[in-house]
């Protein structure tokens, strides 16, 4: 596989990828952490407005 496809799978960067790959470990000492996404407590809110506004007519509904 490819170092750029490892680097998009992972989302490590290529240079991470090259630092590792001669090492016998296999494995990176870190975890990239999940970010909490900044929609996240509106989320609730935004799907219900969603869900009215696919009710309704093309002319009434918002984009």
């Amino acid at each position: 596989m490819q170092i750029r496809e490892i680097a998009r799978r992972t989302g490590l960067s290529r240079n991470t990828i090259c630092k590792y790959l001669p090492s016998s470990s296999g494995e990176s000492q870190f975890r990239v952490p999940e970010l909490a996404s900044k929609l996240d407590p509106f989320a609730e809110k935004l799907s219900h407005w969603l869900r009215i506004q696919a009710g309704k007519s093309r002319k009434q509904g918002r984009t």
